[in-house]
């Protein structure tokens, strides 16, 4: 292989993974081989028990193009009444990751209630450097999870 084809595939890998970046996110983030947004833990629960609970597949229902699961009829019921108050900010995509202008997967352990809206992250570093300086990622997250959804 001489330099010219190896630039040129170099080239065309790199093309192949920038397209993806800036395609229009998943409204939720659900994985790659599932339909469970948050991973089917309850969004409910993380307001009104503090913490990751996961959801039974009883208590399911559809919403924003993934399934939610809930770990009861009534988190169920609440979630059905104003799926906006619980869901996940940027579909359950990784808060900082967002507020940088890019996905990437939302662990759901790894949560915060800011402003009565719940956040993501990544994994527990990323939750660390995204808690430096919430108000701040926050707003550079709403603006850009409006362009990034808008396209």
């Amino acid at each position: 292989m001489n330099i010219k084809t190896i630039i040129v595939a170099a080239s065309i890998a790199i093309a192949a993974v920038a397209v993806p970046a800036a395609a229009k996110p998943a409204p939720v983030y659900t994985g790659t081989f599932s339909n469970l947004a948050l991973s089917g833990y309850d969004p409910v629960a993380y307001f009104t028990q503090g913490k990751p609970v996961k959801g039974l597949k009883q208590f399911t229902t559809r919403y924003n193009g993934a399934d939610w699961q809930f770990a009861s009829a009534a988190d169920l019921a609440a979630f059905k009444a104003n799926p906006a108050k619980y869901a996940p900010q940027y579909g359950g995509h990784c808060a900082w990751a967002v507020s940088q202008g890019y996905t990437a997967s939302g662990d759901p352990q790894v949560w915060k209630i800011v402003g009565d809206k719940l956040y993501v992250n990544y994994n527990a570093e990323v939750g660390e450097k995204w808690s430096k300086s919430i108000p701040d990622f926050i707003k550079s997250g709403n603006a850009n999870w409006a362009k990034m959804s808008a396209k």
